[in-house]
């Protein structure tokens, strides 16, 4: 721990409720003489729970009954009052109870999607589905939106410190919308898919329009939303490779009268930043749960006194972590006093453990009985498994996370197109390969992950190859009677290694593919959506869009602009032009739709790309030696007795061997898929100019394994 905030212990497991989503979790502010404060969280079952904690034990105020599932918690109230009172979103209802848990409000928004995202300002509601955005004044209609992405969530600055309702969308396509009324403002580009939304400080700062975002890939960050134009104040990186942001909040926790940044991450990690200067936040406490952090909020909950950081994961287990000390400095009485606290605690645990096992016991006896008779139902049970398959710009890879709510027993996975696993330092399950005939099924892996006992949560990583696509299947089987399993499929596009941008550099030498036929825009828009990742299902609003995107794996870039009858698409990479021609054609041939195909090749376009991939090539050809060269070094070690007499690039290996082999380790196949790539760019190039090159594939591996980059320039160039 670091020495400023040594005295944040984990405290206690509060409660469990059901399965909850993001942000359905809240502090009630404290009423009255008692400085404590409620709990209220609603989960997946649809049930609100509202509880307090007396002598560490959760006494309730009121639950709900259950019904639909409960998308988010919000509290709000009259301005500038208590805000008290509890709102909740569920299907397209937004139900509102008192503290005391009696029902005041159902409001019907006759959405057609489920509400995903739901912000309270006095008499003033704000809704997101997953592309709509309303705004409703005491219940009634005043503005609507229609997002060109998904909305992950919304906020808006405080009016009693603006004047003005200003809301702000944060975006699947790494934009922050600034709304006025019904129309767009401004939008502000961010580094990342923006999750979570937050006011700095919880009141927006001095200027109440300072806003705090969370993004899927770790980052955060702050920007101060004026009238006209964002200000970017600062933005913390994710160095560490940790997981995405899913919720933020502001609270002293040190006392020192400066609210510290709370951060929930979805790989369980929970941070705390303070200000130690005026300008960057700086990491000064983190602590990992196993689950992903839902929701996190700061306040006095557990003793009088004592401020906590108060959690709930996504299995319901609600979570304390206490400025209380539990390790005393005091006197013997005290001592006595907390020890006597603490034997009174675990004797009723182990009582309500031997309880629960005992009815465990019962129920499965039963369950036996019942499922041998003749009149036997057989029931599966049902489970809820949290998924996200998301592509990482820094390694080129997909990250495939599967959260359970109950602990995983195995996961099965398997995939008609080449895919590489690749190691992951988190992952404590033992994997196994079974031996697969990709002819007749197009089976190209089977790996079984086998979890260590209470492991809720797996993190596998998977890198495919360009131009292959097809399906990646998960079964998932947790540890529950019966057997049961559930399949989650992930589709693996054609030019999967692509990820969107705000911008591309225009002076890149460029190929282009240019389609014109009797399509649609909507037709267009889903072979784009087929071929690319992260382009919004929904047909864009308009007539015409441009999408640009960035290769993760090379730093090439394509341009895609497209419309009713026409498309066209820019890259500096040729194969790329190629895997868009190849796809793009089937898909209209599938649709018996007559496409008239031109293209523009620039030659100058793949000596660019050969330069670009030229330093990852030598990198990784010169890493491979160094492993090759590992065992051979530590044998002269061992005849030897020392090393002194090697040259010192020979030394520099055997020092850095671990660090070599991890590294080796971490990205198997990645000399093979480079050489492959470069391949595919020397068949693709000739295949545009109607000439079959293959016979040539063997005198270009060996010019690679010489690793000359002229030459192999030269070589492309006299291969016409």
């Amino acid at each position: 721990f670091f020495p400023i905030i040594n005295q944040l212990e984990i405290n206690y497991i509060f409660k469990q409720v059901g399965v909850t989503s993001q942000k359905t979790m809240k502090l009630l502010p404290a009423s009255g003489r008692k400085a404590t404060q409620k709990v209220v969280v609603g989960d997946q079952d649809g049930v609100i729970t509202c509880f307090g904690i007396k002598k560490g034990e959760a006494v309730p105020v009121f639950k709900t009954l259950p019904g639909q599932k409960i998308a988010r918690l919000e509290l709000g109230g009259a301005l500038n009052t208590p805000q008290e009172k509890i709102f909740v979103a569920t299907g397209s209802e937004v139900r509102g109870y008192t503290k005391r848990g009696k029902q005041f409000l159902s409001f019907e928004t006759n959405l057609t999607e489920s509400i995903k995202a739901m912000h309270i300002s006095g008499a003033d509601l704000f809704l997101c589905a997953n592309y709509i955005y309303n705004h409703y004044c005491d219940c009634k209609d005043q503005h609507y939106y229609l997002s060109g992405d998904k909305i992950n969530d919304v906020l808006c600055l405080p009016v009693e410190k603006v004047n003005c309702i200003t809301p702000v969308l944060a975006c699947q396509d790494r934009v922050l919308r600034i709304l006025q009324g019904s129309d767009l403002l401004y939008e502000v580009e961010v580094s990342g898919p923006p999750t979570v939304l937050a006011l700095n400080n919880g009141n927006g700062g001095d200027s109440g329009e300072e806003i705090v975002f969370g993004t899927s890939d770790g980052k955060v960050g702050l920007i101060q939303i004026t009238g006209s134009n964002p200000v970017h104040k600062w933005e913390i990186g994710n160095e560490k490779k940790r997981g995405g942001i899913l919720c933020i909040d502001s609270f002293d926790i040190l006392g020192d009268g400066v609210k510290e940044l709370l951060i929930g991450r979805d790989d369980g990690v929970l941070e705390v930043y303070n200000f130690e200067s005026a300008d960057d936040p700086v990491l000064r406490y983190d602590h990992a749960l196993s689950e992903s952090i839902a929701s996190i909020q700061g306040g006095c909950v557990g003793k009088d006194g004592y401020d906590e950081i108060l959690v709930s994961t996504y299995s319901g287990w609600l979570t304390g972590l206490t400025t209380e000390p539990i390790h005393r400095e005091g006197g013997s009485g005290e001592e006595l006093k907390l020890s006597q606290e603490m034997q009174s605690k675990i004797s009723s645990l182990r009582s309500e453990l031997e309880h629960l096992q005992m009815k465990v016991v019962q129920e499965r006896e039963k369950y036996q009985q019942s499922s041998q008779s003749s009149t036997a139902v057989s029931s599966v049970p049902a489970f809820s498994v949290n998924d996200k398959f998301t592509l990482n710009k820094d390694d080129a890879s997909y990250s495939l996370i599967l959260e359970v709510q109950t602990a995983i027993d195995n996961v099965l996975v398997q995939s008609d197109v080449p895919i590489d696993l690749l190691d992951v330092d988190k992952n404590s399950a033992v994997v196994s390969f079974s031996s697969c005939d990709s002819e007749p099924n197009s089976n190209f892996l089977l790996a079984t992950y086998r979890c260590q006992a209470n492991t809720t949560r797996l993190e596998l990583k998977v890198r495919s190859i360009e131009g292959q696509y097809g399906t990646l299947q998960a079964y998932v089987t947790p540890r529950i009677q019966p057997k049961t399993c559930q399949v989650h499929q992930y589709q693996i596009k054609p030019l999967s290694l692509h990820q969107r941008t705000h911008s591309i550099d225009h002076d890149r030498p460029m190929n282009t593919l240019m389609l014109k036929g009797q399509f649609s825009f909507a037709e267009i828009h889903s072979w784009v959506v087929f071929c690319l990742p992260e382009v919004p299902e929904k047909t864009p609003a308009g007539e015409s869009i441009t999408f640009y995107f960035q290769n993760t794996f090379l730093g090439t870039q394509l341009e895609s602009t497209y419309r009713k009858g026409e498309g066209f698409f820019k890259s500096d990479n040729i194969s790329t032009i190629s895997i868009l021609k190849d796809v793009l054609s089937k898909e209209a041939t599938k649709r018996k739709i007559n496409l008239n195909i031109s293209y523009d090749i620039n030659e100058e376009s793949v000596r660019y790309t050969l330069k670009l991939i030229h330093p990852k090539l030598e990198y990784q050809q010169l890493l491979a030696k160094k492993v090759h060269l590992i065992d051979a070094l530590k044998e002269l070690q061992v005849h030897e007795g020392n090393v002194d007499f090697l040259l010192p690039k020979y030394r520099s290996i055997l020092e850095e061997a671990d660090q070599l082999l991890e590294e080796y380790k971490k990205q198997p196949a990645h000399l093979e898929r480079l050489y492959g790539m470069i391949t595919d760019l020397f068949i693709d190039k000739f295949k545009f100019k109607g000439t079959n090159v293959k016979t040539k594939v063997p005198l270009l591996l060996e010019i690679l394994d010489g690793c000359d980059q002229d030459g192999l320039i030269a070589f492309f160039e006299a291969a016409a």
